[in-house]
């Protein structure tokens, strides 16, 4: 027997931490060292964002309401047990046969004691019958509900991604200008104590060497901002550092979208939760409408009553006794109240035919707005990179011709303070059309969520 029990100790732990494993959220690793995608970032989030893992833990107490209303179809059984002792047995009135009078008895026995065993089984109840036919699309709503949050999740970290990418490339032409300043600073400078020009030369080259210096600062603060808002979004301690990785030859090639595909608003998953929830209601309603069928349900109880005036003898002898029938409850008059909720039932389910022409209507407008943003976006992108090339055209043949003499410094001042504003144009609208984009996949409905 021993060694039995040693043998199934094992086995016994296991089914112990079987439901934890089952119902456990899953925790993705931390995120590498290295350098992250878009895609990792999303990935990350969608695993360890709070607003996606309690989406998936209402999944799941979603579905234990369901089982807890579905439990009430299956067999209930109860033990009781009592026990009781007279200090005086109950008296009786019996008629004697000698007088006619009635004479007072005591009957019965001092100590009783009794193990029932009850059960009950429903065969029909309108509101079993209720949470039976609801399960599935309270189910389905549970799952619309996760999705829904995913959408969020994505679209907002793709966002804030793009945004901390702009920052980082603001900060690069700054870098690049100043580079750029300090050198026509110390030639202007250089020129100046030579007696060659004047001093508004070199004094303009420091004015804006200092106004790119401030431009350089506020971005550094911008990208910290913004990456403790992208750390947030994700769901990342802010102690762990984040660094981002990109290559802008593929957020190019990505910020391409087919703008012919036209709007199905029954791929929006907000018109999808509301068409379940008018799925609910029509339930609800036949609920109200069916109520005044009636209750039907069987139950049985065992019994087994041990008598004895002796307590010490109680549970000497046993007499037991048995019953099993069938109970039906039918409602005549509930003061209208059946007919009243019927009534809010059914008005309910009007307004969810409004909500659902109204939210119709508010994802057309949203689809033509982010659509209208996109198509903007994108020219202003495809300008801006004609501007770019441009720009660096003409500030190298500036550049040359002011070091051979041909120009003046501000010619070259201005040459440059174009091509800094043509690179901070192109950055501002390349990621602006990437998340015009997700807003415009989001409206489509066509927002991947899957990483």
């Amino acid at each position: 027997m021993k060694q039995t029990q040693l043998a199934l100790k094992p086995l016994f732990r296991l089914l112990l931490f079987v439901p934890y494993f089952a119902f456990a959220q899953p925790v993705a690793p931390p995120p590498p060292t290295s350098t992250l995608t878009l895609a990792q970032c999303l990935n990350y989030a969608l695993v360890n964002q709070p607003v996606v893992r309690q989406a998936r833990i209402d999944e799941e107490t979603t579905e234990a309401d369901i089982r807890i209303a579905r439990a009430a179809w299956l067999p209930q059984l109860g033990l009781t047990a009592s026990g009781q002792h007279y200090f005086e047995l109950p008296t009786t009135f019996f008629p004697n046969p000698a007088t006619g009078l009635n004479e007072p008895r005591q009957i019965g026995v001092r100590n009783t004691s009794t193990i029932g065993l009850a059960g009950t089984q429903v065969i029909y109840n309108n509101e079993v019958n209720l949470a039976s036919r609801g399960a599935r699309f309270s189910r389905q709503a549970a799952r619309q509900n996760t999705a829904n949050t995913r959408i969020n999740v994505v679209s907002d970290v793709s966002k804030a991604f793009y945004d901390v990418l702009l920052s980082q490339r603001q900060l690069d032409v700054f870098n690049e200008d100043i580079t750029r300043l300090r050198r026509n600073y110390q030639d202007a400078k250089a020129r100046y104590d030579a007696g060659i020009v004047d001093k508004t030369d070199y004094l303009q080259a420091e004015i804006s060497l200092n106004n790119s210096l401030a431009g350089r600062k506020q971005a550094q603060e911008s990208i910290k901002a913004k990456t403790a808002y992208l750390q947030q979004l994700m769901g990342l301690p802010a102690e762990r550092p984040l660094a981002l990785q990109y290559d802008t030859l593929k957020l190019e090639t990505e910020a391409v979208f087919d703008t012919t595909t036209g709007l199905n608003v029954s791929s929006r998953l907000e018109y999808q939760q509301l068409l379940t929830q008018k799925s609910l209601q029509r339930l609800t309603i036949d609920y109200y409408r069916l109520g005044f069928l009636p209750s039907i349900g069987a139950f049985g109880n065992y019994n087994a009553v041990y008598q004895n005036n002796e307590f010490g003898n109680l549970y000497a002898q046993r007499f037991p006794n048995s019953y099993a029938g069938l109970q039906a409850a039918l409602p005549i008059f509930t003061g209208f109240r059946r007919t009243q909720n019927l009534r809010r039932a059914r008005l309910q389910d009007n307004r969810i035919d409004e909500d659902i022409n109204s939210t119709r209507n508010q994802i057309t407008t949203e689809y033509a707005s982010a659509l209208a943003s996109y198509k903007s976006n994108f020219n202003d992108y495809l300008v801006g990179k004609r501007n770019l090339d441009l720009a660096r055209q003409v500030y190298t043949v500036v550049d040359l011709q002011y070091r051979e003499g041909i120009k003046a410094y501000i010619d070259l001042l201005v040459a440059q303070t174009t091509l800094r504003t043509a690179q901070l144009n192109y950055y501002t609208s390349l990621f602006q059309v990437l998340g015009s984009k997700v807003e415009l996949q989001r409206a489509l409905g066509s927002l991947p969520t899957d990483y």
